[in-house]
């Protein structure tokens, strides 16, 4: 019975995501197209670096692991705490920006910001580890975490813009007091699944570089 009621609860969670993605598709479509658009500068950024840019970021990457390579004793308290509080930063502040008329924008730009972080990291280990390695080394300590990472901030960039909409066509205080509410609910959601994304990226992820780091690291 428990498991039956279980399912449900899952059940009824997947269809209002799926119902709220279909609903504001333009939005979510919008946001997803600028984080793509972020991952492609990264990459290019990476693909055009000088020779010295370049020798640089290649002498940087293999320090770092190597430096993993030969310390098992990580202090996953400490990871996961910076973990959390740069998350909660980056949710309040597309909370903040997200509950201005003016702050759009900036909520397209910190969408932007994180698609190039993105796609400048992983071109700057592939570039560096080669193909294999590289992707080794991105499937392994980037992707579990991301998961859930990405579709949570855009899904918090798509409730300021609904935010917006709302302020915009309808003036009276009640709405509007009714639509930051809601806002601010579902960035209290984000930041608990962004939680769960740090304790995977601590826990999770770490311990998996470390079972292939051998393979990794040249």
């Amino acid at each position: 019975m428990f498991s039956k009621g279980k399912n449900t609860i899952f059940t009824n969670i997947k269809n209002l995501i799926v119902e709220n993605i279909i609903k504001y598709f333009k939005e979510y479509f919008l946001v997803t197209i600028i984080f793509i658009v972020g991952i492609i500068i990264g990459v290019v950024f990476i693909n055009n670096l000088s020779e010295n840019q370049s020798n640089e970021i290649s002498t940087y990457i293999n320090s770092f692991l190597e430096t993993l390579k030969n310390n098992s004793n990580f202090n996953y308290a400490e990871l996961l705490k910076d973990s959390v509080i740069q998350n909660l930063i980056l949710v309040v502040t597309l909370w903040f920006v997200g509950a201005t008329l003016i702050g759009i924008p900036l909520v397209f730009a910190i969408v932007l910001f994180r698609g190039f972080c993105l796609g400048y990291t992983i071109s700057a280990v592939i570039h560096v580890l080669g193909i294999s390695k590289g992707i080794v080394f991105v499937l392994t300590t980037m992707f579990l975490q991301n998961l859930i990472f990405i579709p949570a901030i855009i899904a918090l960039a798509v409730s300021g813009i609904r935010l917006y909409h709302t302020v915009v066509k309808d003036r009276s205080s009640e709405s509007i007091k009714i639509a930051i509410l809601r806002h601010s609910i579902f960035a209290i959601i984000i930041m608990i699944l962004l939680i769960i994304s740090s304790v995977i990226e601590v826990f999770c992820s770490t311990n998996l570089f470390v079972l292939c780091r051998n393979f990794i690291v040249i």
